[in-house]
């Protein structure tokens, strides 16, 4: 089921068919480093991590992680999409990208359009987002999205502080102000937001 769309990208719910797109992407060293070793070893673990719900949630909550690939040739780069986590009041928005798609806006863009779609079609209130403090290029790309710092929160099975992001007010309509996503490139990383750290940072985010 696709989700939403941009001129470049196309989000849908993930399905057992994206098990080995699943199985590569978490192994990746920048999503271990910034998300979490999730220890998803083979295409049976990836299947029973997409089975187990913690990321897909579409039946649960109305929304969840959702696959994004390129219009073009239906390439999968990455997930993006909406957690609600059992520590956070609010939905928080997460990504991750295969490294080879990181620098060219992929990020941004989905981001804009899933929050957009969190807002205006699900008619959630607030979006924030997590993630680790040293992750500089997650940080700034959550400041492109308009959310800002607003303190240090402790998540579970999570040694180190994490970073929550809130927008200044209420959103009435995500990245209205900001450069097309060709513009600026240069600012991800293979995932921001979250921790477990979570999945636009560790989630399960």
């Amino acid at each position: 089921m696709i989700v939403c769309e941009t001129p470049r990208l196309r989000l849908r719910h993930l399905t057992q068919l994206d098990a080995a797109f699943i199985l590569e992407l978490l192994n990746e060293p920048e999503f271990i480093r910034n998300i979490g070793d999730r220890e998803v070893r083979t295409l049976e673990d990836a299947r029973r991590y997409l089975r187990s719900g913690t990321v897909t949630g579409y039946e649960k909550f109305g929304f969840g992680l959702y696959l994004v690939e390129l219009q073009d040739d239906a390439t999968p780069i990455g997930v993006c999409g909406l957690l609600q986590r059992d520590y956070l009041e609010d939905v928080d928005v997460g990504f991750a990208l295969r490294q080879a798609f990181c620098n060219h806006g992929y990020a941004f863009e989905a981001a804009c359009a899933v929050m957009r779609y969190g807002l205006e079609v699900l008619g959630l209130g607030r979006i924030v987002a997590i993630t680790a403090p040293d992750n500089h290029a997650s940080i700034k790309l959550l400041r492109r999205l308009g959310l800002e710092f607003e303190r240090s929160i402790r998540v579970p099975d999570v040694a180190r502080d994490t970073s929550l992001f809130t927008p200044p007010q209420r959103h009435a309509a995500c990245c209205e102000a900001s450069s097309p996503p060709h513009e600026e490139q240069g600012d991800e990383e293979t995932a921001a937001g979250g921790s477990e750290h979570a999945e636009a940072g560790r989630s399960d985010r």
